[in-house]
């Protein structure tokens, strides 16, 4: 196969998140994950810097989306609800289609503590996304922090949910589910004494 045949990235990713299931995160190399799939190492980095980015490589994406989310929700929408509409803008990524294979990214993470650490760095960089396109919707501090944050928790929740064997609902129900019950829990009054 030559290497600029249409969908390369695509059958090395297919590759790497084969051979990392089978033999482990570690154990697989860029060579083997060309080799899989008849190309050379050397064209593997021309489509991904480091292995890792196969795991990682639609972090720019989905912040894209998250902060589109919350430029083009409507005027007068509360802090909360625009981070909420940043979730919600996620699941033209989530789509039904992706599930089986995020379920098998999400256990090789789950086995490795640097990539681990790794998936927590990329929440922050959503949450980031978020609290950015806040401030330039004009949503002041600390009001746009806390509503970036407390909708990120809302997406690592739904992210959980939807990856789970026996889920079969829609990222954007299961979002909007974890979303109302943010709203709920922030409408809950506190008891004096």
């Amino acid at each position: 196969m030559g290497r600029w045949e249409p969908g390369t990235r695509e059958r090395l990713h297919s590759a790497a998140l084969r051979l990392f299931a089978e033999n482990g995160y570690e154990q697989t190399t860029a060579a083997d994950i060309a080799a899989a799939v008849g190309l050379t190492e050397r064209t593997f980095f021309r489509h991904y810097p480091d292995k890792r980015e196969v795991l990682f490589g639609s972090d720019e994406l989905l912040s894209e989306l998250i902060a589109r989310g919350v430029r083009e929700a409507p005027e007068g929408t509360s802090p909360l609800d625009l981070a909420a509409s940043g979730v919600l803008a996620a699941a033209e990524f989530f789509d039904d289609e992706r599930r089986s294979t995020a379920r098998i990214r999400r256990q090789i993470i789950d086995r490795n503590p640097a990539l681990l650490e790794r998936e927590r760095a990329k929440y922050a960089q959503f949450a980031d996304a978020a609290h950015r396109a806040l401030l330039d919707r004009g949503v002041h501090e600390p009001a746009a922090t806390l509503a970036a944050e407390s909708a990120m928790v809302a997406f690592r929740t739904t992210v959980s949910q939807w990856l789970r064997e026996d889920e079969t609902r829609s990222w954007r129900e299961i979002a909007a589910e974890m979303l109302g019950s943010l709203r709920q829990i922030s409408e809950v009054p506190t008891s004096a004494g």
